[in-house]
């Protein structure tokens, strides 16, 4: 029986996808992926290929168990191993049944982008989440974050300034990897400027 692979497709732009994540594309019957995701990896979609879209995970699940003898792979945004579909996909399928292809996270780039090392920095997510980042800075040498629309960065940056926390650098990446990429950097005290 085929493996279901689950690729990682990095901080979005194709140049960023490893090799086996590209063959693991390449090679599949069913492609597996939320709308921008499927659309990100079009070009390298067979045309006999099926795309599934993301929709209510207990139906992916009982179209993955329907469909077992054909190649799927399923693409999730940045790094698999980081807030992805993997942890829900292993209530249901084996480590035997499934086959990792990790991309490169969101952290990874940026911090390449600003060309400094990462390892003192908690990594953490306040897409869809809480997360205590104000308290979490005291930890280490910095926090960095996923956000979302309700946890802009100027929110963040806000709740740091109003903490009483100077001294530190908010640097925001934008549309990673692609042509219209930003990457801004602000003193906390003018965090109102993000």
């Amino acid at each position: 029986m085929n493996k279901i692979k689950v690729v990682g497709l990095g901080p979005g732009n194709l140049d960023y996808l490893t090799g086996a994540g590209v063959r693991a594309i390449k090679e599949c019957e069913i492609a597996v992926g939320g709308k921008r995701q499927l659309e990100e990896i079009d070009v390298l979609l067979s045309e006999n290929c099926e795309r599934y879209t993301l929709g209510k995970l207990l139906e992916l699940i009982d179209y993955i168990k329907n469909n077992r003898e054909k190649k799927i792979t399923v693409v999730v945004s940045g790094d698999t191993g980081f807030y992805s579909l993997l942890p829900f996909l292993k209530k249901y399928f084996s480590n035997e049944e499934l086959e990792v292809i990790p991309g490169i996270s969101s952290y990874q780039y940026m911090f390449s982008r600003i060309g400094e090392c990462w390892q003192n920095f908690i990594l953490a997510s306040a897409h869809g989440r809480d997360f205590d980042y104000v308290k979490a800075m005291d930890e280490k040498d910095g926090v960095v974050l996923l956000t979302d629309e309700k946890n802009t960065p100027y929110t963040i940056g806000k709740n740091v300034y109003e903490s009483g926390i100077r001294g530190v650098e908010i640097i925001v990446g934008e549309r990673l990897s692609y042509p219209d990429e930003m990457v801004t950097r602000v003193n906390i005290e003018k965090f109102e400027e993000l």
